[in-house]
């Protein structure tokens, strides 16, 4: 070894940190300021964009986040009309919300945790500027040749408590159901689709029913006196939950095929 030569530095702080390497190296060294580029000559945006960390999303995965977002809107809407289902009260919002589940379960599998959870907060925030648009346009005068404004304000003026029941449910159940998902593929097997799809909703979809039933229905004690008044009583909350956690199970168990509609593309982010 000459005189002038020094023995090669360990890793830089910033190398340990991020884990790669140091622009502040000894001059001429590959990846040190004013060093040349180590092939092809490329132009200095060539050489940052090839840094620049690409994320890719399929094309299933964006038809899948769209048609997540539809699906809630579309059962947010629909459960503003009770239908009767074996001589049972059910909203039929029933038979499409449940989808959302297996689809967030695609999502997840396509483009992995972190997706899955920014779909599910920006639906929720989908839905509840909806309701607040709507209670605006229901408020808003009716022109005098339109006959329909206080049909209109009676049918899509939204009932606040049961707007935030059903987006605290589904946000808390839908982000359960994510960790559920996550600790299947991550601890136990990425095997068996089927059954990653069955034992989160299984998970999560109870829990939604549970907090949708009592936190838009059930007379609680903290609520106003009006608001107990109007309320249901508990034996009529808890046939609601029943008969609509019959109903999601079966939807559910439909839905299932739409997980192979996607392979796992991102279980490093599973």
């Amino acid at each position: 070894m000459k005189a002038t030569d020094s023995p090669p530095a360990g890793p830089t702080t910033h190398e340990l940190l991020t884990g790669r390497p140091s622009s502040l190296r000894r001059p001429g060294a590959p990846g040190a300021l004013g060093a040349p580029p180590e092939s092809g000559g490329g132009s200095p945006a060539e050489n940052r964009s090839s840094n620049v960390a690409t994320f890719t999303v399929s094309r299933v995965a964006v038809i899948a986040v769209g048609v997540y977002v539809g699906a809630q809107v579309i059962s947010q809407i629909t459960s503003l009309k009770i239908g009767s289902v074996f001589g049972r009260a059910v909203d039929m919002g029933t038979f499409i919300y449940p989808i959302t589940f297996t689809l967030r379960d695609v999502i997840h599998k396509a483009a992995g945790r972190r997706v899955a959870r920014i779909v599910i907060l920006t639906s929720a925030g989908v839905n509840l500027f909806m309701a607040a648009y709507l209670q605006w346009v229901a408020s808003y005068p009716s022109d005098s040749s339109y006959s329909l404004g206080r049909e209109y304000s009676a049918v899509l003026g939204p009932l606040w408590r049961i707007v935030i029941a059903s987006l605290l449910a589904m946000v808390v159940s839908e982000l359960i159901d994510t960790e559920v998902y996550h600790l299947w593929v991550t601890r136990v097997t990425t095997r068996f689709q089927w059954l990653r799809v069955l034992v989160s909703n299984a998970v999560s979809i109870p829990i939604d029913n549970l907090i949708f039933a009592i936190g838009a229905f059930a007379p609680l004690f903290f609520l106003s006196q009006h608001q107990r008044d109007i309320a249901l009583p508990w034996e009529a909350v808890w046939d609601i939950f029943w008969v609509n956690l019959a109903i999601k199970g079966l939807v559910s168990v439909a839905s299932i095929p739409f997980i192979y509609l996607t392979p796992d593309t991102h279980l490093d982010d599973a």
